[in-house]
Order: structure tokens, then C-alpha cells, then sequence
């Protein structure tokens, strides 16, 4: 009976969550245990016939997953309870399973194998958001629209500008991704409490051949698991990329208010925005996202919390980890998707655009009056206070800023009507938008590129 809405299907894809499946899990723990027979078997530690047959038995086809539990249950201890099923399934040869190792030689580096493959689905789907944002950002570059700091409007920008910027942000997460597989991907074969004394004077050997043949780094140098920065720093980056991915979401679901209408998420034909209210159109995915960031930005603290432990190793990482490695990987997996799904069906208003840009009367282009007026000899102080004194009459008298500026004496003896109603354009006033976005746009497009 499933519990949490990951168990039922809701969150994730089904290529994600395949992964963290309780069967899919005990075969990476398997190709673990098959990996150090063969490497054991390669340094002399045991026979070659011994380590064919744990090979052939090292598969979820012979040691089933009920049986583990059956032993788990019993014994009360989950990786002895698969080292004593894959023993008892292979035989004569049983004796040999697990030798030298200890648990987290197995938990860990089954886990690196996990995060290998959900690493791999995520910076996929991160890639292609990325390059969804430079295609939108290249075709709306010309997309005039008010900027807005504070929740005001201040000057012009293109929608293309917005998306840039946000193609900027997520190329620099490809980046950090890539930099941290190189401390996360990573498995340790070093005994109890990582000395390698189990493994009578072949140690660095075995870890290296269990290693290459499971295609992950081995540790340089661990105790009885690996240190947890490396979890953490993963985790705080996922957190990190929902933060960006929340971002996006909040300025949709801002720019979708009925007053503003500049954006908004696409709404299906059977969709219902309300049980009670016809007309609604909720932006739910984005709400969806900005929610799962929360959660995804909680799962930060057990695993900053796991990194001191005591001594050589204690337990009390192991519980959360069984929920902050799957969740995090599938809550990001789900809002990635999510993303993707809002952009290619993001709905756009220019003609709303254009008419809140007309909103404040005029008064977004002040600062280009003001520069241009210091540019014909006002200094600027000066000039400011003559347009904050217009702005504020426009505002109270409801009139448009350029009417003000018009029969302005100080204004006009430098500023002729044809200036002012030139300076009064917003997409006269982009400054250097175009190079901006194609600077952002090719940079992250190189930097989606590389492996």
C-alpha cells in the first residue's frame, strides 16, 4: 500500500523512481558484492570458480527480494541479510561472498551507483531547460515589457532579457553538476573502519578493480563510509537548483495575476481551475514547484547534520538517508519536468505588455530624460530632482509625464517636443539588451554542450 505521494506515482518520473526502487536497490547492492569477487578473485584472495559463480547468483533472478527481507527480519541487519541470501544461493562458493568487505563498502557504493543514474536523468533535463531558455530568450529578444524591482515598475526590458537571465543561472548549474560528480560519484572497498586491513595487504588493489569494473572513482581515503560532505554538498545543490526553478515559478504565477496577465501557464481543454469557481485558471504547476521547493530545501539540513559523526562511523545518517538521497533526486527529477512542461506551454500577452508599460503615464522613461538632460549640461543631481518633482505632479495629477515635461521651462530650454516624445519610446531605452542576451545565450549554450 503505497503512503507517500512518490510511492503512488505522483512525483517523478518512472525512470527516476525505477531507480530507487527497493528491488532495483538490493541489484546495484548485488553488483557490488559481484564486483568485489571479481577483483578478489583477480588479486588470488579467492578462487576464480567462486567468484564466476557469485557473479552468475549476484542478481535479484536468484536472491529475491522477499527472502532478504525474510533474513532482514530475523537478523536485523539489511546488508548481512544480502550477503546471507546471495551466499546461500550460491553454494559451496557462499563462504567467499562479502570477504574483506564491510556494510558501507556495499550501502555507499551501491548509492554511487544509484546517484550515477539519477544524476545522469537529472543533468539531462537540466541541459534541456537550459536550451529551452536560450531558444525563447533568442525569440523573444525583441519582446518589449516593464522591468520591475521592489514589485514596481522601473524601466523596459524584453522578455528575452528575462529569459537570458535565467538561461545564465541554470548553464551555471550544469557547471556545478558536473563538478560535483567528480566528489559524489565516487565507491570505497576499505573494511571496517577503512584501514583495508581485511584485505591482507591487497587493499588499494581491490578498491581500484571493484571500482573500474563499476565505472565510479575510488575514495582516496575514507573510514568505515564516506565522509558525508560529499552527500551534502550534492543535496545542497539540488536545493540550490529547485531555489532557481522556484524562482521561475513565482515570476509566472506573479506575472499571471489577472491585473498584470503579461504570462501565464498553459490551461487544457477538461482542465479545472476550481470546484467551485468556473472561471479559474490556477497556475497549479508553478504552484506545484514553488511547493516542492520548500520540501526540496528542508532535505538540506539532515544531510548538513550527517556530517559529523562519531569517530570512524555511527548510524545516525543512515535512517534519513534512506529518505533525502531518493527524495531529492525526484522531487528535482519532478520539478525540472514540471518546468520544461509550463515554458513549452507558456501562454504570452504582448498587447499586455504594451499596455502596462503605458500604465505609470510615462514615468518608467524618468531616468532617460534625466540622462539626457545631464547630457545637455543639467547636472544630474539636478536633473533628478526635476524628475522626481514631474513624476510625483504626473502621478498626482493623473497626466502623462511627457505633458509635464512639455511645457516645463527648465526642460524645455534643453529638450525639444520631438526629443521628448523620442525619449518617451520604452524601446528607445533598451540600452545594450541585444548583446546581453546573445552573450548570455552563447555562453550557456557552450557550456550545455560539453560533457
Amino acid at each position: 500500500m503505497s503512503i507517500l505521494p512518490i510511492d503512488s506515482g505522483r512525483y517523478g518520473s518512472a525512470e527516476i523512481r525505477r531507480i530507487f526502487t527497493e528491488e532495483y536497490r538490493l541489484q546495484k547492492m548485488l553488483d557490488v558484492e559481484a564486483a568485489l569477487a571479481l577483483a578478489n578473485a583477480k588479486l588470488g584472495l579467492i578462487p576464480k570458480e567462486a567468484s564466476e559463480v557469485i557473479v552468475k547468483r549476484a542478481n535479484v533472478e536468484y536472491v529475491k527480494l522477499e527472502k532478504v527481507k525474510e533474513i532482514e527480519a530475523r537478523i536485523r541487519h539489511d546488508v548481512m541479510a544480502v550477503v546471507e541470501a546471495l551466499a546461500e544461493v550460491c553454494g559451496d562458493y557462499g563462504g567467499y561472498v562479502h570477504l574483506g568487505a564491510t556494510s558501507y563498502d556495499v550501502v555507499d557504493t551501491a548509492t554511487a551507483l544509484q546517484l550515477k543514474e539519477a544524476i545522469a536523468i537529472i543533468d539531462r533535463k537540466l541541459r534541456e531547460l537550459c536550451k529551452l531558455l536560450c531558444d525563447m530568450a533568442i525569440k523573444y529578444k525583441d519582446l518589449v515589457m516593464i522591468g520591475r524591482t521592489h514589485g514596481q515598475h522601473a524601466l523596459p526590458i524584453t522578455l528575452g532579457f528575462k529569459f537570458a537571465v535565467w538561461a545564465s543561472e541554470f548553464a551555471r548549474h550544469v557547471d556545478r553538476l558536473r563538478e560535483v560528480k567528480k566528489r559524489v560519484l565516487v565507491g570505497k572497498m576499505s573494511g571496517a573502519v577503512g584501514t583495508m586491513a581485511s584485505f591482507m595487504g591487497k587493499g588499494l588493489e581491490v578498491q581500484e578493480e571493484v571500482m573500474r569494473i563499476l565505472g565510479l572513482k575510488p575514495a582516496t581515503i575514507s573510514t568505515q563510509i564516506l565522509q558525508r560532505d560529499r552527500l551534502a554538498e550534492l543535496i545542497c545543490l539540488f536545493a540550490i537548483i529547485a531555489s532557481s526553478l522556484d524562482k521561475i515559478a513565482t515570476e509566472i504565477r506573479n506575472l499571471q495575476r489577472p491585473e498584470i496577465m503579461e504570462l501565464a501557464e498553459g490551461f487544457e481543454v477538461e482542465q479545472v481551475g476550481s470546484s467551485t469557481m468556473p472561471h479559474k485558471q490556477n497556475p497549479i504547476d508553478c504552484e506545484n514547484i514553488s511547493s516542492l521547493a520548500k520540501l526540496m530545501r528542508s532535505l538540506v539540513i539532515p544531510a548538513l547534520e550527517n556530517i559529523p559523526l562519531w569517530h570512524e562511523r555511527d548510524l545516525t545518517n543512515s535512517a534519513n538517508e534512506r529518505f533525502i538521497i531518493p527524495e531529492s533526486c525526484i522531487l528535482l527529477d519532478e520539478m525540472l519536468g514540471r518546468t520544461i512542461k509550463v515554458l513549452r506551454s507558456l501562454r504570452i500577452y504582448p498587447e499586455n505588455m504594451k499596455k502596462n508599460l503605458e500604465l505609470t503615464k510615462g514615468r518608467i522613461m524618468s531616468e532617460a530624460v534625466m540622462i539626457s538632460l545631464t547630457m545637455k549640461s543639467m547636472g544630474r543631481q539636478e536633473a533628478h530632482r526635476l524628475l522626481r518633482e514631474l513624476s510625483m505632479k504626473s502621478m498626482i495629477q493623473d497626466v502623462h509625464l511627457s505633458e509635464l515635461l512639455k511645457k516645463d521651462e527648465r526642460v524645455r530650454k534643453l529638450l525639444s517636443a520631438e526629443e521628448i516624445d523620442e525619449l518617451m519610446r520604452p524601446e528607445n531605452y533598451l540600452g545594450e539588451v541585444r548583446k546581453l542576451i546573445d552573450r548570455a545565450v552563447n555562453e550557456a549554450l557552450t557550456i550545455i554542450s560539453q560533457d
